[in-house]
């Protein structure tokens, strides 16, 4: 399988997507919004990229996966932020629809990267899955 660089893939797109497009939404708040929701908004959505780009330069399935599931983590909390600015009328539901779309498409990458890292996991051979493994004992055998 062809190299392929981590900008060209898709869920490094939508994650940059989502990290612009929520940079855009803070910028016209006031310093106290900007300071309070607007700061954790931000970084969260800055992490999710961030996160998926960690992954990208990690060989090991398990490390890999890690950066996908703090990646997921982020997501999930840039939704929360999102939910509270809606409430707290600092934007509308109407401006936050194309983000949600993208959220939700995204969430779906991070979700299929995680599944084939997995398979990587398994596929790995039986170094990987020694870790993971209790020693085999018998049940009946008494050690002293």
């Amino acid at each position: 399988m062809p190299f392929e660089p981590l900008e060209e893939k898709r869920v490094y797109q939508h994650a940059e997507a989502v990290a612009d497009a929520v940079w855009d939404l803070c910028g016209p708040w006031d310093s106290f919004v900007k300071q309070t929701v607007g700061s954790q908004l931000v970084r969260a959505a800055d992490s999710i990229g961030a996160n998926v780009a960690e992954a990208g330069g990690r060989f090991h399935p398990s490390d890999v996966c890690n950066f996908f599931y703090y990646a997921r983590g982020s997501l999930y909390e840039t939704r929360y932020w999102l939910r509270r600015a809606v409430k707290r009328k600092l934007i509308t539901e109407e401006q936050t629809y194309a983000l949600f779309a993208t959220l939700e498409q995204l969430a779906k990458d991070v979700n299929g990267c995680i599944s084939f890292q997995r398979t990587r996991l398994t596929k790995s051979g039986p170094r990987a899955s020694r870790a993971t493994k209790a020693p085999a004992t018998s049940p009946n055998k008494q050690t002293t």
